[in-house]
């Protein structure tokens, strides 16, 4: 079981690589990865207007069950508005509590839904509560999956106040992190504004988790704790 750095694995990449990176080189500029988890959602739509007045492109990873499948339209445009579409899983179940044909079934099943969809399969996946062990990192390996954690959260899930989940993000937030939010609590898309002014206020840059990495790639399997 590998474990990286999103900024180490850049370093490692060719310094010469040419249009692999995003709005930015991260590797002079102040950047972070803006995440949103067990989406898509009903405020979703609302979130993706955010971004686009923002100028600003996020990564979702996204639920099969009761959400790619019930917002195929949200999912579209979430990929067509130039955000990373990336895999959280079928049904929100701990990874490492399953047997192996589980695990890849739990991935796969979402890798699918969102193909059909959008024509493309993720590149990335986040494993419910971070919970990933070597069976679930060759599964991931197999399906081309790199496993993206986290190093800011607002734990969003314990509170609806936008003004707590800001100040935590704020808090936690630094040069090449990546912000764990979930769009799917009622406090959460209301704090997105006031989290992107005032990183930009402190020189930061939002870019995709693979942007981040640039030049660098993603490696399926591997883990990358910012």
């Amino acid at each position: 079981m590998e474990t990286t750095a999103p900024g180490s694995a850049r370093q490692d990449a060719a310094s010469d690589a040419k249009g692999s990176f995003g709005p930015v080189d991260c590797r002079k500029a102040k950047c972070i990865a803006l995440t949103f988890d067990a989406g898509p959602a009903k405020d979703t739509p609302r979130l993706l207007d955010i971004l686009k007045e923002k100028k600003v492109h996020a990564t979702f990873f996204l639920l099969g069950r009761d959400h790619v499948l019930k917002h195929p339209d949200t999912v579209q445009r979430i990929e067509d508005e130039g955000h990373e579409v990336a895999n959280h899983t079928w049904s929100h179940e701990i990874l490492t509590d399953k047997k192996p044909d589980e695990i890849r079934a739990e991935l796969k099943k979402t890798q699918d839904a969102i193909a059909k969809i959008t024509g493309k399969k993720p590149r990335l996946m986040r494993p419910p509560q971070g919970r990933t062990d070597d069976t679930v990192s060759d599964i991931s390996k197999d399906l081309g999956l790199s496993q993206i954690l986290w190093s800011a959260t607002a734990k969003d899930y314990s509170t609806n106040d936008s003004a707590l989940i800001k100040k935590r993000i704020l808090d936690q937030a630094g040069k090449d992190g990546i912000i764990l939010l979930h769009d799917i609590y009622k406090g959460t898309v209301p704090a997105v504004p006031g989290i992107i002014d005032a990183l930009q206020k402190k020189g930061y840059t939002f870019v995709t988790v693979p942007e981040l990495m640039a030049p660098a790639t993603p490696e399926p399997g591997t883990i990358y704790r910012p």
